[in-house]
């Protein structure tokens, strides 16, 4: 009986990348790898020790690679336009360089939307038409599913949650950066700012350490839901990323925060955590599945 097909779905991301090959048909996990992406050693090196991590995972059956990246892309050309947390990113190819190294088809997509894919089509979102994805990371990102397909928007640009405007002008720590998006708000990076004392990410939403600062990012995360809800009108929003995740104690919190800010006429939608571990992963697969079938 000869094997069954596979493809292979990467997460890209600020602090580590995962490798995981899965079953074309089933979308089960054969195999995963995961190490540090180790960003401040530049992209053309993170680039090269991904390369050789394909290396080490790929098989003959393997059909197609799908990879999420931490970036704003190209919608046309595929190239990175910026990738914030990975420095010497902007204009790379890095569909092109994996398809000539291993002569498969690749598709490249940003890794917050392919994380709002997986768990629109496999995860908490799966029995819903609408759904916003946010990740709270390095970095904040996110995407916006319909009907189980994703929304790009015109340039590429919808679900960059992260770089919405929050409170502009007044960032919630010193920095020449006073643009005041949600990012300098709601990203792991921002609260290592906020929160100095922190020993570890836990700490920042959970016991005292950072307690000064719960109630102000239980406001900030409820202004940027009433801000995508007004835009996108969502029926769940899903939380992921280890900040993300951090949340989870706190959603009734967030509730009753929405309730001063929701005009009354607006339904709130559903707030959820990630339900899948390798969301981003799966989200990548996904894509590969729908272009396999086209």
């Amino acid at each position: 009986m000869p094997e069954p097909s596979t493809i292979l779905g990467i997460d890209l991301g600020g602090s580590k990348m995962a490798i995981s090959l899965f079953d074309a048909t089933s979308m089960e996990a054969l195999d995963e790898r995961i190490f540090p992406t180790n960003a401040t050693e530049g992209f053309a090196r993170v680039t090269h020790r991904l390369l050789e991590e394909i290396q080490n995972i790929i098989r003959p059956t393997t059909k197609a690679i799908g990879i999420g990246v931490p970036g704003i892309l190209d919608p046309v050309h595929h190239t990175i336009i910026t990738m914030p947390n990975i420095p010497d990113a902007e204009g790379v190819d890095l569909r092109s360089l994996i398809n000539t190294e291993f002569d498969l088809p690749t598709v490249i997509e940003n890794d917050a939307r392919c994380f709002a894919l997986g768990e629109a089509v496999l995860g908490a979102g799966q029995h819903h038409a609408i759904v916003v994805g946010i990740t709270f990371g390095t970095g904040v990102g996110g995407g916006i599913v319909i009907d189980k397909k994703l929304h790009r928007g015109a340039h590429g640009a919808a679900g960059e949650f992260g770089h919405m405007l929050l409170m502009p002008g007044k960032p919630p720590y010193k920095t020449d950066d006073t643009r005041g998006d949600v990012e300098q708000f709601l990203s792991g990076t921002a609260f290592h700012e906020r929160c100095k004392a922190a020993k570890s990410p836990e700490q920042y939403l959970e016991g005292e350490v950072c307690a000064f600062m719960r109630p102000d990012v239980l406001k900030e995360v409820a202004w940027l839901i009433v801000n995508v809800t007004h835009a996108v009108d969502p029926d769940i929003i899903i939380f992921g990323g280890s900040a993300g995740r951090a949340l989870a104690p706190h959603l009734r919190g967030i509730k009753a925060e929405l309730s001063k800010w929701m005009l009354p006429e607006i339904e709130a939608p559903i707030l959820a955590i990630m339900s899948l571990k390798d969301a981003a992963l799966r989200g990548a697969a996904l894509l590969l599945k729908e272009m396999l079938r086209t």
